[in-house]
């Protein structure tokens, strides 16, 4: 009998062209498999992109409906007078000057606290501390920890230890300590992230100079990862902006009449008189509430744009 009768392949070439033949001659298209596998996976990602897409758009479209019924709301209520009037029960009368102020007030000092400690904080971690050791290993956990600690619990820390033990009463200080320590983690781990993309050759061609460690420091590395610091600061003001919880713990007023003039007197902010309106029953309210809303997007946006510039500056120096 013939090796062809007991199951020897034919010769290459027999079937149609792409074909392969098996076994026993029956033709299989080698390249079948991998189309239709292909094939499937761009119908799952052509699927995949539709659901992103699709929640993308309807998360910009909630966002831009509420923000028009925000602004449609504060129409004829937003102008002058209501910036540069005080609170007042009346709402043909009430004003955000004194919110307004205070926000600027905190926002200012939380700022002047945090950036600079936590700076400080992420170069020791990257450049002076030895890893692995027991404090550094410390100081990783507590911040790491403290990134996810509730804001309310933050609020409770600063009344028992700023406005009861250090005696700074229910002041502008003790608000901004608090929201201080709120934004401290996420400054030290974004600037230990751009510490870290210094690239050493830069540092090791400043040693090669004869340049000290400090040196280095302020004149290659901090200018290299100051348009990554200032994204993490960016972030966490414009999140202490927004906070109102942890600074009714530690005293901030619904209603205050005057101007803060010093960081130990009583004062509100923007988030606290908005709720305050809000919780009004006079329809008149929701309106004065709208146009406080539209000021405290407004100030956000405008400190993040100086924020951004400031980034902008150093990463074309750098460039």
């Amino acid at each position: 009998m013939s090796r062809l009768a007991i199951g020897t392949p034919p010769e290459a070439g027999n079937g149609p062209a792409g074909e392969q033949p098996t076994r026993y001659g029956a033709p299989q298209n080698r390249f079948g498999n991998s189309v239709r596998l292909n094939q499937r996976r761009k119908t799952k990602n052509r699927i995949y992109q539709g659901i992103l897409l699709t929640s993308t758009l309807f998360a910009i479209v909630m966002l831009a409906l509420l923000l028009f019924q925000i602004v449609r709301s504060s129409i004829g209520w937003l102008d002058w007078k209501f910036l540069t009037s005080l609170p007042s029960r009346f709402p043909e009368k009430a004003g955000i000057l004194s919110a307004l102020a205070g926000s600027l007030w905190t926002i200012g000092l939380t700022a002047g606290i945090a950036i600079p400690i936590g700076i400080a904080t992420a170069l020791y971690l990257e450049e002076y501390s030895k890893e692995g050791t027991r404090l550094s290993r410390l100081i990783q956990i507590n911040i790491s920890n403290l990134a996810g600690v509730p804001s309310i619990v933050y609020g409770m820390l600063g009344l028992a230890v700023f406005v009861r033990g250090a005696g700074f009463g229910r002041s502008i200080l003790s608000g901004a300590l608090t929201l201080s320590l709120l934004i401290l983690p996420v400054i030290i781990v974004t600037a230990q992230e751009a510490l870290k993309s210094v690239p050493l050759s830069l540092k090791e061609a400043s040693y090669a100079l004869g340049v000290s460690k400090w040196q280095t420091i302020t004149g290659v590395v901090l200018p290299f990862s100051m348009p990554g610091i200032l994204t993490g600061a960016i972030l966490a003001i414009s999140r202490a902006m927004g906070e109102a919880a942890p600074l009714i713990i530690v005293g901030a007023a619904g209603y205050v009449a005057f101007l803060p003039k010093s960081p130990m007197d009583s004062y509100t902010v923007l988030p606290i008189q908005i709720f305050n309106w809000t919780s009004r029953p006079q329809e008149a309210f929701q309106h004065v509430a709208s146009a406080g809303i539209v000021v405290l997007i407004v100030l956000l946006l405008t400190t993040n744009t100086i924020a951004i510039l400031l980034r902008n500056k150093y990463q074309n120096r750098m460039d």
